[in-house]
């Protein structure tokens, strides 16, 4: 039987993609390793959002003997890059043919699969990394055209999947043991603009499945959150949702929003910030910072600073600009290297000065344990999809009730009651 190991970088559609290729494979009596070493043939799963992960890929590419499929968004945005032509490449509008492209790679074949298709299937075998967490992508795509980013040139404009689908797949997961639902796509906000319908009426049908689980809403861009606002107060107020919302800013400066392209300004971010804190208090708003875009100045990047103290981010993901080949941000003058790491360092530094997350000492509430931790620990998730580290045991897929004894900057200390 012939061995495969899939190697997945980058989002959790990534993941999502690399669960639905296993589950064909499985289905198609390849034997799935965990170890590489072991393995005949080796999918990697790529992802191109950031410079340092796609000169990883290609470094390990280099390093690998047995047969390789490339995957993902890096042949499918870099297709004629010619370290690839002598691989078997698989898009990702094609994951639902991976089993051809395996059956021919094995026979010492080079396929490269990488057209674009309308017909893209959601509800396809897959095997689950975590077997209590169904990935959903609820659409492939989005509507921006952000002057720094090459994920588009991989995944095209939205395509969104039909609200049926969507919810077969979710029944098909909870059936099977699932107790969180993440919703995941290149912007959650952008779901059903191309097939007449929004977020916010996909989020409702799914609460009207009527079992217990969790949903995580996936990253939703500020000009959606400002569009659905209200309607997305009144979906978190439902038990099932967990309070937390990724809203990725980018910077604090009006003008370096305009220079990447971002169709929002800041005062409208603050804004519906305030409002969602408002309607949900306590809710858990994470985002994304690019530190030393192309041209920006002190003072701009201060104003990044500024709104960093203002709203007290929990979760920031701080990145470095990188120039990526066929962005407009390409054309713009770089700052230097030493410029981007002491803004990226200044504002970690800031960061991890502004959360003492004091006041969750004490709290008491339910949390869904859904991973294994370190050293016979177990990992949950409270209603704000904070982390809780339990010293328990045989607790993995319960839901327990807490209370939080000990805080740290990004994790709970917790202990059953």
């Amino acid at each position: 039987m012939t061995k495969v190991y899939i190697k997945t970088y980058g989002c959790t559609h990534n993941h999502a993609d690399s669960e639905f290729m296993a589950g064909q494979l499985k289905q198609a009596d390849y034997e799935l390793v965990n170890n590489k070493d072991d393995a005949d043939l080796i999918i990697i799963n790529t992802c191109t959002v950031k410079d340092p992960s796609e000169k990883k890929f290609f470094s390990e590419l280099k390093k690998i003997k047995q047969k390789v499929i490339v995957a993902g968004c890096i042949p499918q945005s870099d297709r004629k890059n010619p370290v690839l032509q002598n691989h078997s490449l698989i898009g990702v509008k094609q994951i639902h043919n991976i089993v051809q492209v395996v059956n021919e790679t094995m026979k010492g074949n080079v396929v490269h699969l990488l057209q674009h298709t309308k017909d893209l299937p959601l509800n396809l075998p897959r095997v689950r990394r975590n077997p209590l967490v169904e990935i959903i992508p609820i659409s492939s795509g989005c509507m921006g055209n952000c002057s720094f980013c090459k994920t588009k040139q991989a995944r095209g404009g939205v395509l969104s999947f039909s609200e049926e689908s969507i919810i077969k797949q979710i029944r098909v997961g909870l059936n099977e043991g699932a107790k969180e639902v993440w919703l995941t796509s290149e912007d959650s906000g952008a779901y059903g603009l191309d097939i007449k319908t929004t977020l916010p009426e996909l989020l409702k049908k799914i609460l009207e499945i009527p079992k217990d689980f969790k949903i995580r809403l996936g990253m939703i861009n500020p000009e959606y959150v400002k569009r659905y606002n209200d309607e997305l107060i009144d979906i978190f107020k439902d038990e099932r949702m967990f309070k937390f919302i990724h809203i990725p800013v980018q910077s604090g400066n009006n003008k370096v929003l305009k220079d990447m392209n971002r169709p929002y300004n800041i005062e409208d971010f603050k804004d519906s910030v305030n409002k969602l804190r408002k309607g949900i208090p306590s809710i858990t708003i994470s985002t994304d910072i690019i530190c030393g875009f192309p041209e920006e100045t002190d003072e701009e990047f201060q104003d990044t600073l500024n709104l960093v103290k203002e709203i007290k981010f929990p979760i920031i993901n701080i990145s470095k600009f990188y120039p990526r080949a066929g962005t407009k941000a390409l054309r713009l003058k770089p700052l230097p290297t030493k410029v981007k790491k002491a803004r990226s360092k200044e504002l970690t530094d800031l960061n991890q000065t502004l959360i003492d997350n004091k006041e969750w000492l004490g709290w008491k509430g339910e949390v869904i344990v859904d991973q294994e931790g370190k050293q016979g620990t177990f990992l949950g998730r409270n209603d704000y999809y904070r982390l809780v580290v339990l010293k328990e045991k045989n607790v993995l897929g319960k839901k327990v009730k807490v209370r939080i004894v000990k805080v740290l900057r990004d994790y709970f200390i917790g202990e059953i009651v």
